[in-house]
């Protein structure tokens, strides 16, 4: 049985841009909002529909996210490759409307391109959640570093193409942690001072690595960062339960908690509403 770990105050305070800082001592919720037409859930897909786009991002501030992460190009396995400018094209209008009707939103942008990165904090983005951990894009540590914003390292290989193939390791979560350990001092030398761990669930882990992972997530706290934690509707869960990704949202629940009890510092979501209440219940079993 996972022991619950207590969310240490060290290392859980994230500094933005504008100077504010973020509490990450008890669990928050990301909203998870992609502008394409083929992310892997239905449901989570969005065009440049603004007015549709402010009224999601409306509800789920109602319901308690703490962040809204915008994504421009689904990395999914075998997701069809987008253009930098295709990637800003979608992107860029939906975070300033963001900006403009909910200006204290902490927006994350979901890219692995510096380029996308630099000009969505230019509109209004504040943190950068990076899926492909700096692999693809040999600029964007040091982008950061000079945006100064936070960085969500990811653990994953290769690309969407060819990530599924990937997937050997001698001990899974050993080989992770020491993979992101040595970026995290890249980061950390090229001035990236607040950093995020993402352990990358379903990037190069095929669904029984993915059970393995969430069954050592609390080795991760040796990393003293605070961790995030994606498992929404993903192919592990309904796969194993043969459903699919519509009806994935039980199992979604279910694995939040067990990630919550194992030190996860941010849930990333495509349902508030159920995260946010698996938070009030996890509180209630374990109070601060």
């Amino acid at each position: 049985m996972p022991a619950n770990l207590k969310h240490t105050k060290k290392n859980c305070q994230l500094k933005l841009r504008n100077g504010k800082l973020v509490d990450l001592s008890d669990p928050t919720v990301m909203g998870i909002l992609n502008i394409t037409p083929d992310s892997f859930f239905e449901g989570s897909r969005f065009m440049s529909n603004i007015p549709q786009v402010t009224d999601t991002v409306g509800k789920m501030l109602t319901e308690g996210a703490t962040f809204i992460d915008v994504g421009g190009y689904s990395t999914r396995p075998h997701a069809a490759q987008v253009s930098v400018a295709e990637e800003n094209d979608r992107i860029l209008p939906v975070i300033e409307a963001i900006t403009k009707h909910f200006p204290e939103t902490i927006i994350s942008i979901d890219t692995f391109r510096s380029e996308v990165a630099q000009a969505a904090v230019k509109a209004g983005a504040g943190i950068v959640n990076d899926i492909a951990g700096g692999n693809l894009d040999q600029n964007m540590f040091q982008v950061v570093a000079a945006l100064e914003v936070p960085y969500v390292l990811m653990h994953s290989r290769g690309t969407p193409e060819t990530m599924t193939s990937l997937n050997q390791y001698n001990n899974l979560p050993v080989d992770i942690i020491s993979e992101l350990q040595s970026k995290v001092f890249r980061l950390q030398q090229a001035g990236v001072k607040d950093i995020l761990i993402d352990p990358g669930f379903g990037f190069a882990k095929n669904p029984k690595q993915g059970f393995e992972l969430m069954r050592n997530l609390s080795a991760f706290q040796v990393l003293e960062l605070p961790l995030l934690v994606g498992i929404s509707r993903k192919s592990m869960i309904w796969r194993t339960l043969g459903i699919t990704a519509d009806e994935a949202l039980n199992g979604t629940t279910a694995l939040n908690m067990v990630a919550l009890m194992n030190g996860a510092n941010i849930l990333r979501v495509h349902d508030v509403k159920e995260a946010v209440e698996t938070i009030k219940l996890y509180q209630e079993v374990y109070p601060a």
